[in-house]
């Protein structure tokens, strides 16, 4: 199973295809440039590396939130209009699920953290062993505090990913089991959400048409936070 893949969700974009356990390619680029600008190209580069035409694919897989409401729609609208032209099934996978597939060789719990400001971040705390991931917890939008105390609870190696990592790391500094993953290993990458959907789909879980993919987002974007307010307040 040809599997194409979309990270978009944060800074950084990539673009992963996966034949069944083989990376036949992926790219990634964090140099700031919007997604609408690159996602695209990439795709294009990915396909004519591989002497692959959409239609080859099997299934399309987007890192589908929490993450930058942006990025992430970017990434959805762009996998949604591939599956769709292709007439081929789409998967998306959670952003933080995705990540924990950057630490497959080491048995550990992964906590994932992306800033979704205000002083909060998302997370999701996962375990890996034997080259598995297994869910600790669900997705959830909480304080760095919160999440401290929670980790707390959890014994063994801690590997903090995602581009909330640094600042936890340094609020985390006095749990001596918690580590900050190395660079190549920190952040989103396609190869993560292409793994991950490959395997949820080998465990029963079913593609979706491109019509009823749909963005996960753990708190309204700002502006509806702000419209929210203002209604509340009688304004």
């Amino acid at each position: 199973m040809k599997i194409l893949a979309i990270e978009s969700s944060a800074g950084p974009a990539s673009v992963c295809i996966l034949d069944d356990d083989k990376i036949l390619y992926e790219s990634y680029s964090n140099v700031g440039l919007t997604h609408s600008r690159t996602i695209m190209p990439m795709v294009e580069q990915a396909l004519k590396m591989t002497s692959l035409t959409v239609s080859d694919i099997d299934t399309f897989a987007v890192a589908c939130g929490p993450g930058s409401f942006t990025g992430v729609r970017i990434g959805v609208s762009a996998v949604k209009g591939m599956a769709l032209g292709a007439d081929k099934g789409c998967f998306g996978v959670s952003t933080l699920e995705a990540m924990a597939y950057n630490l497959l060789n080491c048995d550990c719990t992964v906590c994932a953290v992306m800033d979704a400001r205000c002083a909060q971040v998302y997370c999701g705390l996962f375990s890996v062993k034997d080259g598995i991931v297994s869910r600790i917890m669900p997705d959830e939008a909480v304080a760095i505090e919160t999440l401290k105390e929670k980790i707390k609870k959890i014994d063994g190696k801690i590997f903090l990913v995602g581009d909330g990592a640094g600042v936890c790391y340094a609020q985390f500094e006095d749990l001596p089991n918690v580590t900050l993953a190395a660079p190549q290993q920190r952040f989103q990458r396609a190869s993560g959400v292409a793994l991950c959907a490959k395997n949820a789909i080998a465990n029963g879980e079913k593609t979706v048409d491109a019509g009823d993919l749909d963005v996960v987002y753990l708190r309204l974007p700002q502006a509806e936070r702000e419209l929210k307010k203002k209604k509340e307040q009688g304004q």
